[in-house]
């Protein structure tokens, strides 16, 4: 008796001491360092071209300067605006994106392949696979010749490209570098130093995307919407 209550403390403190991975199916810890370095390269790829990144989001803002400066001009501030305003968002993040799609890809295929035993966790990394593919694939919206076509309706009815487009890239719109909570159980110790150069990377990313709200107000100021 005393023997098994030995044995199940010894248990309750190794799993409390955080070496539980020990416990975990070989395929489980197999499919997390497989995903942690997937991971990882997709944040390293994106974090060494923010130069590209950046002009590629800068460009967007040139070529309406240069096409339709003022086009929504004293144009109203309500529902349509908002979709209108998110379609400049995703103008950004797709122009963004495109500047690193070997490394997307390359994490999309390894992501959308990953298997666990735990199927929530299997399927929040097909769920996140499947965002940044949608990302990746969206082609650059119209936003001068959607934001004529609402001007032409007398700022009435919204181009159907506008509203297509946001219905696919909103509910896609995430970034880049995902680590879910789920994976803890199956990381291994050696696995420490890649995963906290991912979060300084995607502390990186995040400062990035701060940093381009003020490219987002110039953007939708040159264009005279109102978000």
């Amino acid at each position: 008796m005393i023997g098994g209550r030995l044995l199940l403390l010894t248990i309750v403190l190794v799993l409390a001491a955080g070496e539980a991975p020990a416990l975990a199916a070989p395929a489980d810890v197999a499919a997390t360092r497989a995903y942690i370095q997937a991971n990882y390269a997709l944040v390293q790829s994106a974090g060494s071209r923010l130069a590209s990144a950046r002009a590629a989001y800068r460009g967007v803002l040139h070529r309406v300067r240069g096409a339709c400066p003022g086009a929504a001009a004293n144009s109203p501030q309500n529902p349509d605006s908002t979709q209108l305003s998110y379609e400049v968002i995703g103008a950004m993040v797709t122009a963004a994106i495109h500047t690193n799609l070997p490394a997307i890809s390359a994490f999309v295929r390894e992501a959308a392949g990953s298997r666990w035993s735990n199927r929530r966790l299997t399927s929040t990394v097909h769920a996140y696979a499947t965002q940044v593919r949608t990302m990746a694939t969206l082609g650059p919206p119209d936003l001068c010749g959607d934001v004529k076509a609402w001007v032409a309706s007398g700022f009435q009815t919204l181009s159907p490209r506008t509203v297509s487009f946001d219905q696919r890239f909103v509910p896609a719109w995430v970034a880049l570098g995902e680590l879910p909570s789920g994976l803890a159980a199956y990381e291994r110790p050696d696995e420490r130093a890649v995963l906290q150069r991912t979060n300084q990377l995607e502390m990186k990313l995040s400062n990035f995307e701060a940093e381009a709200v003020e490219s987002y107000a110039e953007l939708m100021n040159a264009l005279g919407v109102l978000p």
